[in-house]
């Protein structure tokens, strides 16, 4: 009976806590970008001059990731221990708490430390809620879902962008300057959110007061059968994880990615401010156009995903289209369809999400998916660090943006290539003719 009505049980089960997570991640995602705005306010506050400028807003908007790196397999290690519910509210209490520090910056170290901090206070969200989701989901539900959570990013481009553009517009009231108004805004939620994932969320199926007994066996079953599915495509240990080729080849795969990623995010408010001149609430009701095009795209994209099986091409194609928007934006010398190339590139960039951690997942089950979903999701990050901080170098020393984005591109086209050599398919069959 169940299973032939499975598809309204995992709706049932996607409504309960897919809404708070997507919350929480909108949130997070926001307090982690801000900074791109903040720098819009920031060069006279650090005291640095306009021919390294770049270079130290690189930094400081990387070190972040140099925090997330160091803390996300330990993090996520712990939650799979303690349970989601008290670990990922920990998370956001911390993270809000330090995101809000960032207002009494007035120095380049007071700016590299927070940013440094922040990272840390952050470590395991992410990787953590895709933990969380295969406790919940089988395979053949993850991409649509992975990517239904992850337009929480987007959305926090789409909200994000117009709020903080007018947050910075309260420059001088109650005494405080429009960036420091703009972290001490954009940090509280995350706390009173932490608090509400306490009540709210549940560490499991098992413990799901709102599933039958009958519910509860039928989502474990199928968990189980992935569980055994996998042992036949690799099946791996926790230490397995940290030695396979396979996984850190994913590693590598997701750095290009977040490369492109937070290459474009932290960068793009001072492009569209510096060709375009406007407001800073223009800037950011422009900022938020390409996510808008961005959220349906990457859910129909998942959801495709899901329903043909496939993973290689739903990656690797996103990431040819993002490579062609970055190479376009550097070769158009008309900046208004460089920003609509830029829109191409973003697409392409987040409908990749979904569909390479529905492949990632694939591998990895019981205590090796908490590791290694981890360590995919830390060193991947580091991308994080590489991209603003290459754009803000070769900013500084080009003095234009262009060779930045032929970078970018770059790697996105690498990206993909390195996609289409993943074969779970002859691997699966390798293995069991073995």
């Amino acid at each position: 009976m169940i299973r032939e009505s499975s598809g309204a049980l995992y709706n049932k089960i996607s409504w309960r806590i897919i809404p708070l997570l997507f919350i929480c991640y909108i949130i997070a995602y926001i307090d982690r970008i801000n900074v791109g705005f903040a720098k819009l306010q920031l060069q006279g506050v650090l005291g640095v001059d306009d021919k390294i400028f770049g270079s130290v807003y690189g930094l400081g908007a990387g070190l972040f990731f140099i925090g997330y790196f160091i803390f996300e397999v330990p993090s996520n290690l712990i939650l799979q221990k303690v349970g989601a519910r008290i670990w990922i509210a920990r998370i956001m209490i911390v993270w809000g708490i330090v995101s809000s520090m960032m207002m009494f910056i007035h120095s380049v170290t007071g700016f590299y430390i927070i940013r440094f901090l922040l990272g840390v206070a952050e470590a395991g969200f992410y990787p953590g809620v895709i933990l969380y989701l295969t406790y919940w989901f089988p395979d053949k539900e993850r991409a649509h879902t992975i990517a239904l959570f992850a337009t929480g990013t987007v959305l926090a481009g789409i909200i994000g962008s117009p709020l903080s553009g007018s947050i910075l517009e309260l420059h001088g009231v109650s005494g405080l300057e429009g960036w420091q108004w703009l972290f001490l805004l954009e940090g509280i939620p995350a706390v009173l959110l932490g608090f509400i994932v306490i009540f709210f969320l549940p560490d499991s199926p098992g413990k799901a007061k709102w599933l039958t007994p009958a519910e509860k066996n039928y989502v474990q079953t199928r968990i189980d059968e992935d569980a055994r599915m996998s042992e036949g495509i690799a099946h791996f240990r926790l230490s397995d994880a940290f030695t396979s080729g396979r996984i850190w080849l994913l590693c590598f795969i997701y750095f290009l990615l977040t490369v492109g990623i937070y290459g474009y995010e932290m960068w793009l408010p001072s492009i569209i401010k510096e060709f375009s001149g406007l407001s800073y609430s223009i800037v950011g009701l422009i900022n938020a156009i390409p996510y808008l095009v961005s959220v349906v795209v990457m859910l129909i994209i998942g959801y495709n995903s899901d329903k043909t099986g496939e993973r290689r091409w739903h990656v690797a194609g996103p990431a040819f289209a993002a490579a062609a928007g970055f190479g376009l934006s550097a070769y158009l010398h008309n900046p208004y369809f460089g920003i609509m190339a830029l829109m191409v590139a973003l697409v392409g960039l987040k409908s990749a999400m979904g569909p390479f951690w529905a492949l990632s997942t694939i591998f990895l089950s019981g205590t090796a998916a908490a590791g290694g979903i981890a360590l995919i999701n830390s060193v991947g990050n580091l991308g994080g660090f590489a991209g603003p901080y290459l754009v803000g170098v070769i900013t500084d020393r080009t003095g234009s943006i262009v060779l930045s984005l032929w970078i970018l591109g770059a790697a996105l086209l690498l990206m993909g290539l390195l996609v289409l050599t993943i074969r779970p398919d002859k691997m699966k069959k390798t293995e069991n003719q073995g």
